[in-house]
């Protein structure tokens, strides 16, 4: 029979000697004829949304009276995913004069994939029978253009001006699968929602799961959208992937996912000066393991979410506070890749400073507790004397994108940049000190607080040295000024 799983992204031919047995699953939608249906159960294309569970049988939202087909239903196993342009019509194998919808999927040679990928299609055809159970039939090429799947109006209609930073759910996400020691290959497009893990999944039991952090914006124009240095991240992604004993997709593949998924979702892009599209890039061990070992499959997946300020502050300056008991990291460690598990180590502390009014922590190294490492999110900077000093990546820091623009960016207005091991004493002596991340872009710090004593930056706004890095820095990346970096990617 003919099943589509939860998140409506795909279809799926699963065997089953009757329909009997495939009333083990908890939730099925099926093929509908005009009424009748495949597999005894209603259902409609897959543009609507509407489930039918083994326990509801109500004919709710029906146009045609409920038909079921003989309950013994034997078919060849199908393996099926977006690889080729060809389209086909999937019908009963006995004659039947009801209407048939048509729809379009692609032939994967993998035997490891069981999904179907359809389109409703208006394609004139002929029938053609496979082992008596469901008829495939050859039709012309449907090509699925995802930047246009939507007839939604070009910019959603939210309150832009509150957006804040939180999920808010968009329309498709991105997934591609792999094999331990296999490649990934496949990938697609599929309604944002959840997605099915074993509780024995990598992930899940050992934290084999790294994320990346990237950002659209909409350009002045109202219509081009710019990504920043994608591949970056991408390259990134793969060196943790290396650490983590996981495959990653390529530089390209990488790339071109986040591409389909900020095109796929291009009205939840923020009007220009509204905020920005934030890009959730995941890489996770989602095959069962029981013992301690790499997951033997593992799922690569990209959402989306608009979002405004990362701090409440906005671009206010933020208060920190230095932990010098809990640490981020240790050598030798995960702290130099974008492990999941680095971010709940930070959670303790992070929950109690914020409960004493501090915006995040900022960490000290684990031995000598005196040199800077980051904050919980986000890379730290000083400036004395327009000199701007960052702490050297040196296995526990991560190598932040933007941290490493912002070196860059500093560099060519004539600034000297120091790489190198900052102590806590310097911090307290500098002039200006700001944090960068994908999130927070660059956020000025008004105050440091160092086992109980307090030190204030500025007065209330950036400092001069900051605030330049930062108006270069966005302007590049909302497309404002001209991109002599070469780091956007323009989506047009």
């Amino acid at each position: 029979m003919v099943t589509r799983c939860l998140q409506h992204g795909e279809w799926r031919i699963v065997e089953h000697r009757s329909y009997r047995t495939a009333q083990s699953n908890a939730v099925r939608r099926v093929f509908s004829y005009g009424g009748r249906v495949f597999g005894g159960k209603i259902v409609y294309p897959p543009s609507v949304t509407h489930y039918i569970t083994d326990t509801q049988r109500e004919r709710r939202k029906t146009p045609n009276n409920y038909s079921d087909f003989p309950r013994k239903r034997t078919m060849e196993r199908a393996t099926l995913s977006p690889s080729l342009n060809q389209s086909y019509l999937l019908s009963p194998s006995r004659a039947s004069t009801t209407r048939l919808h048509s729809f379009s999927f692609t032939r994967n040679l993998s035997p490891s994939t069981s999904s179907i990928k359809l389109q409703p299609s208006s394609s004139s055809v002929s029938s053609s029978f496979i082992n008596g159970g469901v008829s495939l039939t050859r039709c012309n090429a449907v090509l699925s253009n995802s930047s246009s799947s939507t007839d939604a109006s070009e910019v959603a209609d939210i309150d832009w001006d509150n957006i804040g930073f939180g999920l808010k759910p968009t329309d498709y996400m991105y997934v591609m699968k792999c094999n331990l020691g296999g490649e990934f290959s496949n990938g697609e497009l599929q309604r944002f929602g959840n997605i099915e893990v074993s509780p024995s999944a990598g992930v899940l039991n050992y934290g084999q799961g790294l994320f990346e952090g990237m950002k659209a914006y909409r350009k002045q124009d109202g219509k081009n959208i710019l990504l920043f240095r994608p591949e970056e991240n991408a390259t990134r992604m793969r060196c943790g992937a290396e650490r983590m004993c996981m495959p990653a997709p390529t530089i390209d593949q990488f790339v071109e996912a986040v591409k389909a998924t900020v095109l796929a979702n291009k009205r939840w892009v923020p009007p220009p000066g509204k905020g920005s599209l934030y890009i959730r890039p995941l890489l996770m061990g989602t095959g069962a393991v029981l013992g301690l070992a790499p997951a033997p499959e593992y799922t690569f997946l990209v959402y989306v979410s608009p979002v405004g300020n990362y701090f409440k502050e906005g671009v206010s300056p933020i208060n920190l506070i230095v932990e010098s008991e809990f640490h981020r990291a240790t050598p030798g460690g995960t702290g130099g890749v974008k492990t999941i598990g680095n971010y709940a180590a930070v959670l303790k502390a992070q929950s109690v400073a914020k409960a004493k009014g501090y915006s995040d922590v900022l960490y000290l190294d684990c031995i000598y507790k005196r040199y800077l490492e980051e904050v919980s999110s986000c890379n730290i900077f000083i400036v004395k004397d327009n000199v701007v000093s960052t702490p050297e990546i040196r296995g526990t820091i991560l190598p932040g994108i933007t941290r490493k623009s912002i070196v860059d960016v500093a560099r060519s207005q004539g600034l000297k940049v120091e790489e190198r091991n900052v102590t806590v004493d310097e911090l307290l002596e500098a002039d200006e000190v700001f944090c960068t991340g994908t999130a927070v872009v660059v956020s000025p710090v008004g105050s440091i607080t160092y086992k109980g004593k307090r030190v204030s930056y500025g007065e209330g706004s950036f400092g001069s040295v900051s605030e330049k890095l930062y108006t270069v820095l966005t302007s590049l990346q909302m497309g404002l000024t001209e991109d002599n970096m070469k780091w956007t990617v323009n989506l047009s």
